[in-house]
């Protein structure tokens, strides 16, 4: 039986279109849904949108639409963002589906009923941008007197009737999770802020609005809505079938391997998340993630700048594949990132057009010219063979070890030292001399030559599938069981014996003019 695997990422909040922190984080868990696939689990990769809350409300108002009307719009533009993006995710949720709304009010019956929650007032300071409350001591004050929260967002003071989470008294059982799971919030330097915030001491939490009525109502006392934030965590149980703890694909994929977002939102996930779930006694996720923010040539990313990244632009000026290779590769993934057209062109053209498409085409080129476009018989392997090849067949476990670490870059770091080796050995092989002086040898050095990137192409699948679908069908691998990880513990000549017919080389990264890079970027400081 094939193991579960269970990813998410945030649902995306509808008051805006889709930008390149959308697509990053959505990028990621794709890679990791593809190759976990790959491996043989069975995933549930789930993504979506989160439609409820004041700022919606707002935005809808000012667009002259109902909320309702709104989010179908907006949701929108995400499901075509996943498509663009190639996503192979297994659910797309919205938060105004009559399954959520059943979820939220079953989690809140069970924290009722648990003694987890009481009618009180707010008082207190609330960003909407954020919609999230703020203690006194997180606040500044700017030039105008206004309360700015620590995300830059201002804070209003808000009075109203509210229902109330005990999270004050969850905060040492929290501090003893994260002890004994040191890696349930990654990067390490997020985990000591959560630990830090925790330690801090927690209030009760506000989890009910009644200035608002665009959210989910809550149960036996409709004037209040859910906090949006409540309402939305839930949906990482809405899509397994909850209330229902009894369905299949909950009790296959609950709790989750991993909830991965940007680090504006980790204290929902890394506190209230796992609050909630403890006080309502549903198990834990294994692991929540936070990578960074991206800059655009240095500067924050923001409309009223301009500069806002469209990831459908990027794909349409570089393609899908280099887009998806270039963000999951450029950045230590958990660290915050800058982007400019200039380093988009040089990765491009340094490492998937001269390193990867060059060791290909000559390859391929060499199979085809001197071996009658045929998998050649490989004669006794040599030292210099095995040098080339060891660190090929190990490749697997050093990509998994990367990822089950989110290490997406060392990943393609480890990948591309495979990549730089068979360069190296196409140089100092010298195969078109061989083919004077020594025809046994030449075999040899080509049908390593097409193992190894038989393996690359095998293990990039996740991250660049098209073009590594491309690279597999040039190296005579069906589609199927051959492309899966599996195979990876065949030989050369057990996975394409010795005769088989490969078919003349394409190109598979055509390069990039830096000048239009150049123009690009001066354009966005204009």
């Amino acid at each position: 039986m094939s193991k579960p695997y269970y990813i998410t990422t945030p649902i995306f909040y509808v008051n805006d279109t889709p930008h390149i922190g959308h697509a990053y984080t959505s990028l990621a868990c794709d890679v990791l849904a593809r190759f976990k696939r790959l491996d043989g689990f069975e995933v549930a990769f789930l993504t979506g949108t989160d439609e409820h809350g004041q700022k919606v409300a707002k935005s809808a108002a000012a667009a002259g639409v109902d909320p309702q009307a709104f989010t179908d719009k907006v949701s929108q533009h995400f499901r075509d963002m996943g498509t663009a993006l190639g996503l192979t995710n297994t659910d797309f949720i919205r938060t105004t589906e009559p399954r959520h709304k059943r979820a939220c009010q079953a989690l809140w019956n069970r924290l009722v009923e648990r003694g987890e929650v009481y009618l009180g007032r707010y008082a207190g300071w609330y960003a909407t941008s954020d919609e999230a409350f703020y203690q006194e001591s997180e606040l500044t004050t700017n030039a105008a007197g206004k309360k700015i929260a620590p995300s830059g967002s201002v804070c209003e003071w808000m009075e109203e009737p509210s229902y109330f989470f005990r999270l004050s008294v969850w905060g040492e059982r929290l501090l003893a999770f994260y002890d004994a799971h040191p890696d349930f919030i990654l990067p390490s330097t997020r985990r000591n802020e959560v630990v830090s915030f925790v330690k801090s001491g927690l209030e009760d939490l506000s989890i009910s609005r009644t200035a608002l009525t665009w959210g989910v109502p809550v149960p036996d006392a409709p004037e209040h809505v859910m906090y949006v934030w409540l309402d939305a965590l839930t949906n990482y149980l809405t899509a397994l079938g909850y209330p229902d703890e009894n369905a299949d694909r909950f009790r296959t994929f609950w709790p989750a391997d991993l909830h991965l977002m940007g680090k504006d939102i980790l204290r929902f996930h890394a506190v209230y998340w796992p609050a909630f779930l403890m006080a309502a006694g549903l198990p834990v996720p294994q692991r929540i993630f936070a990578h960074g923010w991206w800059t655009n040539e240095g500067r924050k990313i923001s409309k009223s700048l301009g500069n806002v990244i469209d990831p459908l632009e990027l794909i349409s000026t570089y393609g899908l594949d280099p887009v998806r290779y270039f963000l999951m590769r450029e950045v230590p993934f958990g660290q915050d990132g800058d982007f400019s057209h200039a380093a988009m062109v040089r990765r491009l053209n340094s490492d998937l057009a001269n390193d990867l498409g060059n060791l290909a085409q000559r390859a391929l080129v060499l199979v085809q010219r001197f071996v009658e476009g045929r998998v050649p018989t490989p004669g006794p392997l040599t030292e210099a063979d095995r040098a080339l090849l060891d660190p090929a067949e190990a490749l697997l476990a050093t990509v998994r070890e990367a990822l089950d670490a989110q290490a997406f870059h060392k990943a393609l770091e480890a990948v591309w030292s495979v990549i730089a080796d068979a360069n190296r050995y196409v140089d100092t092989q010298a195969p078109w001399t061989l083919r004077k002086t020594d025809p046994a040898r030449l075999g040899t050095v080509l049908v390593a030559l097409i193992d190894v990137l038989r393996r690359v192409g095998i293990v990039l699948q996740p991250f660049m599938p098209q073009t590594m679908g491309r690279l597999l069908d040039q190296l005579g691998v069906p589609v199927g069981e051959a492309r899966t990880f599996a195979a990876l513990a065949l030989s050369a000549s057990e996975s394409l014996p010795p005769g088989t017919p490969l078919p003349p080389p394409q190109g598979l990264f055509p390069r990039v003019e830096e000048q239009k890079a150049e123009g690009r970027d001066q354009g966005s400081e204009g």
